[in-house]
């Protein structure tokens, strides 16, 4: 795909005021923009400070500007910078002078897609740098900064290395069929196979931390009327989101909170209790209970520590999807007097206090791990859905490819799909729609 031949420009720093604020222009030939707007061309790589001139050569604005040539900067084209005060009438006026110079409005991500077009960035990086600007928490930001310096990509370039030298073995035993198979050949074959299902799978698992890291994981809290369950999500947030009352149905609508827990970021849900009721609006906030549910990612279950599962507890888990994973959590430890409640061996469950935060460093920890969070000594690197599925593909494929390993053919042409699939992640073969949807969620200036 040819890059653009438009000069673009906008606005990189964020709304609003601020100490600087920065325009940024990219396309082949800035000579003239440039002349127009500072009355000279600055050197290349140097900070210049200078005037921002308008039309009748009046000063709007006095700044650095950084003048980058084609190849040698971000998008690979000819860009400069204009770094001046950060007030939004002064960079809407920069900017306006820009557009009259013959630049048009950059479309939001329309600076790092040219860079992806020509060659700079591969699409994983590309879309790290969105990740990087999105990130909430501090290990998401270093995730994604991992993804930024290429560390994705080198893996599953690596991987489509080994996938092309698996290919050509399983050719070179195609194109010569009139000689006999070494079993050499076929010992490295299957031993090739077996270690690139082995790396694709150990990928996976690392990408599924990253995509974690960066969408988060929605646990809804659900139980009886006064269980604890707005004081569980208070003792988690850290302060009064959820109204405590002693009065069964306080809850009426779903209360969503957003926290983090070292450094993952967990959308909690509470909601209203379960029971049976003859309130019209009671009855509405547990039909938005069992919404929620189905869209969890995991479910905590709350429970009377002291009454353990009851039978009304024992209809809301054969209520709950199957497929969801679940943890019970009983509450009130601070009133137990002996044992307390008995649950059945093999059962995922804490024993907290919400009150007193009793056990709720325990809570913390389980739920890191029913979310699948482990903790990695390399790190993870930053990961989207669309990894994910071109990663469980060409995992599909080479299982499916050991299954047709006695026939050539088939074994050959799953490969080459299980390859197609990898090359998807970092751009070789991505389709210009799929661009446009991952570029028009960036910001513009980006």
């Amino acid at each position: 795909m040819p890059p653009s031949a438009d000069v673009i420009a906008a606005i990189a720093t964020a709304q609003g005021r601020g100490g600087v604020g920065v325009v940024r222009i990219s396309g082949r030939g800035l000579e003239a923009l440039t002349q127009g707007v500072l009355g000279k061309l600055p050197a290349a790589r140097q900070a210049t400070y200078c005037d921002f001139l308008d039309e009748q050569g009046d000063t709007l604005d006095q700044g650095i500007a950084l003048f980058f040539s084609a190849p040698h900067s971000f998008t690979g084209e000819d860009v400069l910078e204009l770094q001046g005060h950060g007030g939004p009438v002064v960079l809407q006026l920069l900017l306006q002078r820009c557009l009259d110079l013959g630049a048009r409005l950059a479309q939001p991500g329309e600076f790092t897609r040219r860079a992806f077009l020509n060659d700079k960035l591969d699409l994983a990086q590309a879309e790290s740098v969105a990740d990087l600007i999105d990130a909430n928490t501090t290990e998401a930001a270093r995730s994604a900064m991992r993804s930024l310096r290429g560390e994705f990509s080198a893996v599953v370039h690596s991987l489509v290395d080994e996938l092309i030298h698996l290919r050509m073995l399983v050719e070179a035993m195609l194109d010569f069929p009139e000689e006999e198979v070494d079993a050499v050949d076929l010992a490295q074959r299957d031993a090739l196979l077996g270690k690139l299902r082995a790396r694709l799978q150990q990928t996976l698992d690392t990408a599924k931390q990253g995509c974690l890291l960066r969408e988060g994981a929605h646990v809804v809290i659900a139980g009886q009327p006064n269980v604890g369950k707005s004081s569980l999500l208070n003792r988690l947030s850290g302060e009064e989101v959820a109204l405590v009352s002693d009065v069964p149905g306080t809850t009426r609508d779903v209360i969503r909170q957003a926290i983090q827990i070292r450094g993952v970021p967990l959308h909690i849900l509470d909601t209203a209790g379960l029971r049976e009721s003859e309130d019209v609006v009671e009855n509405m906030g547990m039909a938005r209970t069992h919404q929620t549910l189905h869209r969890a990612d995991l479910i905590l279950l709350l429970l009377d520590a002291a009454k353990g599962i009851t039978a009304q507890d024992d209809a809301i888990l054969a209520g709950l999807p199957a497929d969801i994973p679940r943890l019970l959590v009983l509450n009130k430890a601070d009133l137990l007097e002996g044992e307390g409640a008995n649950v059945p061996e093999g059962t995922p469950h804490v024993c907290i206090s919400a009150r007193t935060g009793e056990g709720i460093e325990a809570l913390r920890q389980k739920l890191l791990d029913a979310v699948g969070w482990r903790d990695q000594e390399s790190g993870a690197f930053m990961a989207r859905e669309r990894h994910l599925r071109a990663l469980n593909l060409a995992q599909l494929h080479l299982q499916q490819a050991a299954g047709v390993i006695a026939h050539a053919e088939l074994f050959a042409e799953e490969l080459r799909l299980a390859q197609h699939a990898l090359n998807e992640i970092t751009g070789e073969f991505t389709p210009d729609d799929l661009l446009g949807e991952i570029f028009s969620r960036f910001c513009i200036g980006k």
